[in-house]
């Protein structure tokens, strides 16, 4: 069974019409129609995912996805009116998953959305619970991550991005490779979404960044630390 969807929107016409998409394809749905609303809702349920509109009365979608980031690395997609990439950039720092501009068509978002789900519950063809290299450790079942035995906080791609680099170690991956196993191939947003995230999770990975190799004009490779 699906845990349950948490729809954030003030719009009450968006937010039944997404609603409806997402109780058609089977899923459960949880709202919210403003910032603090959906922090309680949040905090007294278990969720899958999240889709978070940025303005909201009460508290924007910025400020609840730093506090979400703080406890959870459930996927969340942030919503907005406003085309510009400062914003965007601004909400993959804050730990977005994936940006969805208005006006959208409900089935790309729901694509997205499936995709997102489909990583999070899809069982990984790793042998054992544990993947290590370069002092990187992850422990597939919890999907947690470890660095020099001190566990990190990552988000949704964040984590899909380094486990994928560690199951292909010593392997160039192409940046159109990571973007079609992360967002799909229904994905048209650009190299700047991969550059964001690519960047905050090397951030966080710290002194074992250099594990990740950038193949110039080409993509990434996974190597230990010599």
């Amino acid at each position: 069974m699906v845990d349950p969807i948490l729809i954030i929107e003030d719009e009450d016409i968006l937010r039944e019409i997404l609603k409806d998409y997402f109780l058609n394809a089977g899923y459960s749905v949880l709202e919210a129609k403003d910032g603090e609303e959906a922090l309680q809702v949040f905090q007294e349920n278990e969720l899958s995912l999240i889709i978070l509109d940025i303005m909201l009365p009460k508290l924007d979608g910025w400020t609840i996805c730093r506090r979400i980031r703080k406890t959870s690395n459930i996927p969340i997609i942030m919503l907005t009116a406003r085309a510009d990439e400062d914003d965007t950039l601004l909400g993959f720092e804050l730990g977005a998953d994936d940006y969805v501009t208005k006006p959208y068509n409900p089935l790309v978002l729901l694509a997205r959305s499936k995709r997102l789900l489909h990583h999070r519950e899809q069982k990984n063809d790793v042998a054992g619970d544990y993947l290590e290299c370069g002092g990187i450790k992850i422990h597939i079942p919890s999907r947690t991550v470890q660095v020099n035995n001190k566990e990190i906080s990552l988000t949704h791609t964040e984590y899909e991005m380094l486990l994928y680099l560690m199951e292909n170690k010593g392997i160039v991956i192409t940046r159109d490779q990571i973007i079609t196993k992360i967002w799909g191939y229904e994905y048209f947003g650009d190299d700047r979404t991969l550059n964001s995230h690519m960047r905050n999770l090397r951030n966080k990975l710290g002194d074992h960044s250099t594990c990740i190799k950038t193949i110039v004009r080409t993509g990434y490779k996974f190597e230990d630390i010599q």
